[in-house]
């Protein structure tokens, strides 16, 4: 029979452990599931300079850790699983996993996002064999080389200064005429001699048999066609929600996001969602964490209604 627990949080990144924490710390019977490694999205950042407590920046690694073991020093328990499925009705809840099922009378989801495909042909083919997600973890394999970066967000500049470290020159591919990243991160970009810009373009094709060596790229104002001749390309367009999980068990929004109250309240009550998977959230690392905070105070007022 599945145990039963007050509170069972689904994702380990910063919402997950501040859910985490603040529920254990009030002497709840919690648990977290995690499929990976603690910090979510987070442990890809080199460093991050915007988190408070920290004025100097700490890596997204050492961060992960640092929550972790905070969440875990009030008695939190943390299972390695992959969620595969939820059972929301009734005042017990069930969540199922590839390890067992676990029960709870209330659920935070906190299973954040993933990142977005281009959908172009060639991009899954030669994923790992120049297509990646993760400029931290494989910018070292393109020492002197020509890469790219698609996108023009937050991530994808940082991507890109990231593996200004190691390859001899960075194409930054974007649909637009003007970046959507933060001021501070642009001014950085531009100062960056070894990026160049490729604007109003998008990509239609990953090039090469047995590893990337090129892209080809659309013009979205002209309809022209060119290739660019790359050894990588980093793919950093956005995040989609982890809620696949979810579907017919809870309202989304039609991204596929949770749409919430401002207590993190969901549609069916004793069930709350935290950080990136949540509508309209700001996707910030400290966003996330005030998230966590505010589900597991709602959690813990529904439990002791």
């Amino acid at each position: 029979m599945a145990e039963l627990y007050d509170v069972v949080i689904i994702g380990g990144g910063p919402a997950g452990l501040v859910a985490g924490l603040y529920s254990s710390r009030s002497r709840l019977k919690a648990l977290l599931i995690e499929r990976g490694l603690f910090g979510g999205q987070i442990v890809n950042a080199p460093k991050v300079d915007n988190f408070p407590g920290f004025p100097h920046g700490v890596s997204g690694t050492e961060l992960g850790e640092l929550m972790h073991r905070q969440a875990t020093a009030f008695g939190l328990e943390v299972r390695t699983a992959e969620v595969t499925g939820v059972s929301l009705e009734g005042k017990i809840k069930e969540v199922l996993t590839d390890h067992g099922s676990f029960q709870a009378r209330a659920i935070i989801i906190a299973s954040g996002s993933e990142h977005r495909k281009l959908s172009a042909p060639g991009e899954e083919r030669l994923l790992g064999r120049g297509v990646s997600y993760c400029a931290t973890c494989d910018a070292p394999f393109f020492q002197g080389k020509e890469v790219a970066v698609v996108g023009g967000g937050d991530t994808a500049l940082t991507e890109a200064l990231y593996l200004a470290r190691f390859a001899s020159r960075v194409h930054v591919v974007h649909r637009r005429r003007e970046l959507r990243a933060a001021v501070l991160l642009q001014e950085k970009a531009f100062a960056e001699l070894r990026l160049s810009y490729v604007w109003d373009s998008i990509v239609e094709e990953v090039l090469g048999e047995d590893e990337v060596n090129g892209l080809r790229l659309r013009d979205v104002k002209t309809g022209g066609s060119s290739r660019l001749d790359v050894q990588g390309v980093f793919v950093a367009i956005g995040l989609e929600p982890n809620t696949a999980f979810l579907k017919d068990k809870l309202q989304l929004a039609p991204t596929g996001h949770i749409p919430t109250s401002t207590r993190m309240e969901t549609s069916i009550p004793g069930v709350f969602a935290a950080g990136d998977v949540r509508q309209d959230s700001a996707r910030q690392a400290v966003t996330a964490a005030g998230d966590g905070a505010a589900a597991a105070l709602g959690a813990l007022a529904f439990l002791r209604a």
